[in-house]
Parts: structure tokens; C-alpha cells; sequence
């Protein structure tokens, strides 16, 4: 639904970002939205402690809702505080507030947050994931890829070490251990660094 954003910006800055959004949910689509602040709360997002991690979107009375998002108090406001946790409205298309009523009302899907940030423009944007919430199983395998991609990386920097080490010889025990922690098995040698290669993808 939304389109791909230029991270390259120098003017594009992250807010918030819920990374467990996608260990708990399957992000099947994703939408950008503007959102309706406060000025305390313009000047509050510039800072840091801002948190979408415990928030998510719903369609209430024909309006799209940010709930439970945590934007700290802003110190200089004296007089206009707002309130760090209060419902703030999310600016959507009708078209595009239609489709999330169906998806969510007769689809059962979940609107997550995902990142909150900064456009080009320095207007504050939120995207939404459309989801679906992950069984047990889908988020021990999440997890399970997830720990093979840190266990990797830290084997294929060790065969890197090993082999300048070795003056570009075949680092065997790397090797070994990197396809024993991948369930693969290997019956010659000889085409090691070919494997090696292979695993880096």
C-alpha cells in the first residue's frame, strides 16, 4: 500500500521502531500514515524515548486511532502539556480507511506499528503493518533463523580470521562447525571454500 521510502535522505530520521513487531506478527502489507500532534509533542518526538513497542491502529467510529503510543513530556512546554500515552488520530485516504475496516473487521487482521519517523518534508509519519499474529511454532522458527543468522555471521568471520591466519589455506574446523550448525552435511573437503562461499548468502 505504501510506497517504498528513500532512507537516503538526509532528512529522513527514525523516531521509534518496534522491532518485535515482526517476531510477533507476519507483516503481510504495510501503509504510511500521517498523524495528528500536539505541539509539545512535535517537539518531544526530536528528542529520544519515544515508544510504539506496546501501541497498535484500529478503526473507531470512522476514524483511523494510534493507541497506547508513548511520546515523553516535552520539558519547556510550561503551559501546553500533552499527554504522553493519549489516543492520536492517524490521516489515511476514505479508500484506504475503507480497505483497513474490511481487512481488520472481516479479515481479522491487525494494524501494527512499525516505525515512526521524519519524511523528507520533516512531517511526522507513522507506517502500519496489516498483519496476521504468528502461532507458537511460526515464532520458534522466526527465532531459529533469526539465532542461525548470528551464528553464521560469527562462523564466517572466524573462517575469515582462520584463513588469513593460514595464508588462504581451507579453514576445515570452521567449516565443520558452520554445517553442523546448518544440518548440512558435507562427505569431501575439497570443495570447502566453494561451500564457504555458498553460506554467505
Amino acid at each position: 500500500m505504501a510506497k517504498k521510502k528513500q532512507t537516503s535522505d538526509p532528512n529522513y530520521k527514525v523516531i521509534a521502531e518496534s522491532r518485535r513487531a515482526r517476531f510477533d506478527y507476519a507483516i503481510e502489507d504495510d501503509i504510511e500514515c500521517g498523524i495528528v500532534l500536539e505541539g509539545s509533542e512535535v517537539k518531544a518526538l526530536r528528542g529520544n524515548g519515544t515508544n510504539i513497542a506496546d501501541s497498535y491502529a484500529a478503526v473507531e467510529d470512522g476514524e483511523l486511532w494510534l493507541v497506547n503510543a508513548y511520546i515523553p513530556p516535552y520539558e519547556q512546554a510550561k503551559v501546553f502539556k500533552h499527554e504522553e500515552r493519549r489516543r492520536r488520530k492517524l490521516l489515511v485516504s476514505r479508500k484506504e480507511l475503507s480497505d483497513l475496516w474490511n481487512l481488520t473487521q472481516r479479515k481479522g487482521m491487525t494494524l501494527v506499528p512499525l516505525v515512526m519517523y521524519f519524511n523528507h518534508k520533516g512531517r511526522a509519519k507513522v507506517k502500519l503493518g496489516i498483519a496476521k499474529g504468528k502461532k507458537l511454532h511460526d515464532k520458534r522458527e522466526t527465532q531459529a533463523k533469526r539465532d542461525w543468522g548470528r551464528q553464521k555471521q560469527r562462523l564466517l568471520k572466524d573462517a575469515r580470521s582462520h584463513r588469513q591466519k593460514r595464508h588462504h589455506r581451507c579453514p576445515r574446523p570452521v567449516i565443520q562447525r558452520l554445517l553442523m550448525a546448518s544440518g548440512q552435511r558435507v562427505r569431501s573437503w575439497q570443495s570447502c571454500g566453494a561451500l564457504l562461499g555458498a553460506c554467505k548468502s
